[in-house]
């Protein structure tokens, strides 16, 4: 059986990476989406994630049950280990992940694909503002960090979200799993 690829996608804060993930769960069923772990408060909206305090987070580490976690924008986040589980029985696993964090997951990941969606500036803060989950000064700082570039050697799609959502699922779609369309 062929292990399956850990499908990382990326981009700035307020690109949209909630939404095109479930399209394209949406579009390809049989993608496994990964819940990730986060020092967040619950229900915040967006993504399903499991909601935990920087304690438990701390001991999820120690524990060894993340594959791969990291910080950002004062939150902690983390891949859990079952993820590891899920590519070895062949199934493709899709997961919202850090930039920052690629070297690591390539690392781990031998079937990594990057999806890194991206937006215009104008359409990062009109996203941004209307969420309203960030003040205007962590807005100006996330968008600041928004053209940082990728690690090289990695496997990457790079995928406008300007458009209508609905382009973007289908142009991913057909590049992820050409046969299907």
């Amino acid at each position: 059986m062929t292990v399956g690829r850990l499908i990382a996608v990326v981009g700035p804060s307020g690109v949209g990476k909630d939404s095109f993930m479930a399209g394209l769960r949406d579009a390809i069923p049989d993608l496994n989406v990964v819940r990730r772990v986060i020092t967040r408060a619950p229900d915040l909206g967006g993504e399903d994630y499991d909601a935990v305090t920087v304690d438990q987070f701390d001991e999820m580490v120690a524990n060894g049950d993340f594959a791969v976690h990291w910080g950002a924008h004062g939150l902690y986040y983390g891949i859990p280990d079952a993820v590891r589980t899920r590519l070895a029985e062949g199934a493709d696993c899709l997961v919202n992940f850090s930039r920052h964090s690629l070297t690591d997951a390539a690392e781990i990941f031998p079937r990594l694909t990057v999806l890194n969606i991206t937006a215009t500036p104008e359409t990062l803060m009109r996203r941004l503002i209307a969420r309203g989950r960030e003040p205007e000064e962590e807005i100006a700082r996330r968008l600041a960090r928004a053209e940082k570039p990728l690690p090289q050697g990695l496997d990457v799609i790079h995928l406008s979200n300007d458009g209508p959502l609905n382009q973007t699922v289908a142009r991913a779609t057909a590049l992820l799993q050409p046969a299907r369309v």
